[in-house]
């Protein structure tokens, strides 16, 4: 490696190209020191919905059946050539474990669909990359009991083994979601129909949108609520579309794989393969550029009201991304941003990578965002209670809220993660159930030396449950009850 350089100098090569074989050298050594990968990192099942099935996959039953195919095939080559007994304990696809979804009283890996006997409308369901219908089933069901037909769709490649996601594409998904909504479209009629989508289920949301706004789908939503969208991504994603190509050569196979980890969640794959993150970067730009081509010629009109849920401390999407990428692009009145702040009674900041006062300084003190701003954060730096600090459209009047919510004791903010999840999750949530016959991930407390755990830290610091549940269920309740025109 050094002489190659050495020669790259001697020739007067481009300086730009040193840092790039650095690159590929020290992904082609990954590659060759990966974990082992198991049959659910292996297994290709055959039976997944795709883009090119729209001929023979015409409806959303036909959508169902498939994935009855699907999951009796996950069956035959993940479950049966997986071990049982004490040491798969905690084994997502060893039958019987503390982690396997099959035995718990629903399998939220699977679309689901709550109906209603005269439905207020409709509600679509959009999970994230990596997740499953689970992550929205809280909000899902209280809509139901509310009256809307509910429909938590199983995007391709979830749900099963995490070698789902090395084939699938982002227009599979969007496939997908074109199906679900024709298919609430013909249950409510023309009663309102709206979208909920969690971290990448956003930009498909909005695909949707940008394409009925393009004449190429119906029904147009009555709203989007968005939790923790995937508006915009590091850059570097876009090296996953190299890496995979890489993964495809003979030894190379392991740079499939952005992160192999033991499979112990039963609703979500710890596992991350890298075309994964190539569909995200892909997906997230493409509805950028489109919505950046539909804003030069002003702000856009055509889209239905959005309210979005973001973290401020987001590992995975900036604040200045869901801003800048979305909301100033469209036109006023109609659109709110929702923020959680951090803690900062217990945040030091001379301990933390990056101040958020900064952005929630651009947020409160402009008075030209064509979109309605409310910070949910500490009343004071020396108090745990919390408060709504409201900026409506086109204005830098500011009203306060008192939401009889204090913060935990311990917790210094919110994750990408947490948003959808209540308290009482009996998975995620803050407080272990104690049922021994299912595992809990939610709040630990673990101290110890490092490496002795194959959890790693970061899995284990990451918030999983939001403790102010309650305020966004309810401003989700009032968003899409008050846009369905309906009340109580």
């Amino acid at each position: 490696m050094n002489q190659f350089i050495k020669i790259i100098r001697m020739r007067g090569g481009p300086v730009w190209i040193l840092p790039v074989v650095i690159l590929i050298f020290s992904i082609l050594l990954q590659g060759c020191s990966s974990p082992t990968l198991k049959p659910w990192h292996r297994a290709k099942l055959t039976a997944e919905f795709n883009a090119s099935m729209t001929d023979e996959v015409r409806t959303f039953d036909d959508y169902l059946q498939l994935e009855n195919k699907l999951f009796a095939e996950l069956e035959e080559k993940v479950y049966a050539k997986t071990g049982t007994g004490p040491e798969y304990s905690i084994v997502r696809y060893s039958t019987g474990s503390l982690a396997d979804p099959q035995h718990r009283q629903s399998n939220w890996n699977r679309s689901f669909e709550l109906n209603a006997a005269a439905p207020r409308g409709g509600v679509l369901l959009l999970h994230g990359m990596s997740d499953s219908p689970y992550s929205l089933r809280a909000l899902g069901e209280t809509l139901n009991q509310r009256g809307y037909m509910v429909i938590g769709l199983r995007l391709p490649g979830h749900g099963t083994a995490p070698s789902g996601l090395r084939a699938i594409s982002w227009q599979d998904m969007s496939a997908a979601v074109r199906l679900a909504m024709k298919h609430l479209s013909a249950k409510v009629g023309a009663k309102p129909i709206h979208m909920i989508g969690y971290s990448t289920g956003a930009p498909l949301a909005l695909d949707f949108v940008l394409n009925v706004i393009d004449g190429n789908g119906s029904p147009m939503p009555a709203s989007l609520v968005l939790i923790s969208p995937a508006i915009g991504i590091h850059p570097a994603a876009g090296l996953a579309g190299f890496r995979n190509w890489l993964g495809h050569l003979p030894g190379l196979g392991s740079l499939a794989w952005l992160s192999v980890m033991l499979e112990f969640d039963p609703y979500k794959y710890n596992s991350f393969a890298t075309n994964a993150g190539s569909q995200v970067h892909r997906l997230t730009r493409s509805v950028s550029n489109r919505l950046a081509a539909k804003a030069r010629s002003g702000p856009i009109k055509a889209f239905p009201p959005i309210l979005v849920f973001k973290s401020q401390v987001d590992a995975t999407v900036s604040t200045d991304a869901v801003v800048d990428s979305l909301l100033v692009r469209l036109a006023s009145g109609s659109h709110e941003l929702v923020t959680f702040d951090i803690n900062h009674l217990a945040v030091e900041y001379n301990l933390i990578q990056s101040d958020p006062r900064l952005i929630n300084d651009r947020l409160m003190a402009r008075d030209n965002l064509p979109f309605t701003v409310t910070l949910v954060t500490n009343e004071n730096s020396e108090s745990t209670k919390i408060i709504a600090r409201r900026k409506k459209s086109l204005s830098n009047e500011i009203s306060i809220k008192p939401l009889n919510l204090d913060w935990p004791q311990g917790y210094i903010s919110l994750s990408h993660v947490a948003l959808p999840f209540p308290p009482d999750d009996p998975l995620y949530g803050m407080h272990n159930p104690q049922d021994p016959k299912n595992i809990f991930l939610g709040l630990q407390s673990i101290q110890g030396e490092r490496g002795l755990l194959v959890l790693p830290p970061h899995w284990l610091l990451r918030l999983r449950h939001n403790p102010f549940y309650d305020y966004l269920e309810e401003r989700t309740i009032e968003w899409v009850d008050s846009i369905s025109g309906l009340s109580g």
